[in-house]
């Protein structure tokens, strides 16, 4: 049996949309180091989830965004990294800026809607990308 898990950290991601597309980062850290993923980060203590979510998305791709909605909230249950996170999950509308990796991102680019599948692993993230897409894209 593993252990417990520790309580869970409040986080958020950002759908950020921008004509078909959708922008994604390279995780330079765990959990799913390596791998695409939505921008995001941990909620500042006395921060609001939807202030945090266009914070995150500036410091790791250097875009700046609109909050259009929220798109669902999803537990992160990573017991592998010993970790749990309640990703609060917005969808956004791109409004300037170029993506350049920054904070704990590898890389960051503007990816086609259907080559999402190809390139995410964790079937939530591209359910959420999903629902953001159909929702407000």
């Amino acid at each position: 049996m593993s252990p417990p898990l520790p309580a869970p950290v409040p986080c958020v991601g950002v759908v950020c949309l921008r004509d078909g597309e959708v922008l994604l980062i390279r995780r330079g850290r765990p959990p799913k180091q390596g791998e695409w993923s939505l921008p995001g980060g941990r909620i500042e203590p006395g921060e609001r989830a939807a202030d945090a979510a266009l914070r995150e998305l500036r410091e790791e791709t250097g875009v700046e965004a609109e909050i259009t909605g929220l798109v669902d909230v999803v537990d992160g249950l990573f017991p592998e990294a010993g970790r749990h996170y309640v990703l609060i999950d917005y969808a956004a509308r791109w409004l300037s800026g170029e993506p350049l990796a920054g904070d704990d991102a590898l890389e960051a680019r503007f990816v086609a809607l259907d080559q999402v599948e190809a390139l995410i692993g964790w079937d939530e993230t591209r359910r959420i990308i999903e629902m953001a897409a159909s929702q407000y894209g």
